[in-house]
């Protein structure tokens, strides 16, 4: 994939990472308890760690929270192996998206540059501005199963593509982050 690619993807679950925080002032939609990209949360702890890089390293971890609860969601499926999510695309692809973003955190290049999507999203909360970002990304029909939102049809070859419907699949958005997902092998 090409860093292109891979930072469009970066910048979907980046923003729906730092949209699904819980513990921010204010709250945000809740999916999973952390708090990294608040200014008094992980965000304080991380610049005195990280003095150079804390911007990057906000991001990270918050990625880092959403990947877990994309994980345990995904082990309640009979295959879970066999699920691909947005945080989930495949061992050689998420490994990419790892070192692409390891890339970006040491090149010093500002997030607002190398993510503008995502510096545009985030800023001060507001559920309605995340709603419209996300029907920006389309219309996804799905089936509500008791594993997630199980995406209609084939992901599409291209993976922008299936990340973007994936992205488009959480709307609408609940209390509890609904593991859209394309079904892989059947």
């Amino acid at each position: 994939m090409t860093n292109e690619q891979l930072d469009e993807i970066l910048n979907l679950q980046i923003s729906v990472a730092w949209a699904g925080e819980k513990i921010t002032d204010p709250p945000r939609l809740g999916w999973w308890q952390t708090g990294m990209c608040d200014e008094f949360g992980g965000e304080d702890l991380l610049k005195r760690l990280t003095p150079k890089t804390w911007n990057w390293a906000v991001l990270e971890s918050a990625r880092a929270g959403a990947k877990r609860v994309d994980d345990r969601a995904r082990s309640r499926a009979e295959d879970p192996d066999n699920l691909l999510t947005l945080f989930r695309l495949g061992f050689e692809v998420d490994e990419q998206l790892d070192e692409r973003l390891l890339e970006l955190k040491q090149s010093g290049r500002p997030i607002s540059e190398a993510l503008p999507e995502f510096a545009e999203l985030s800023g001060e909360w507001s559920a309605d501005r995340f709603t419209i970002w996300l029907e920006a990304h389309g219309e996804a029909s799905f089936t509500a199963t008791a594993t997630g939102r199980r995406l209609k049809g084939s992901a599409p070859e291209d993976l922008g593509e299936t990340a973007k419907s994936l992205t488009a699949a959480l709307l609408p958005t609940g209390d509890a982050y609904p593991l859209p997902h394309y079904r892989l092998g059947r």
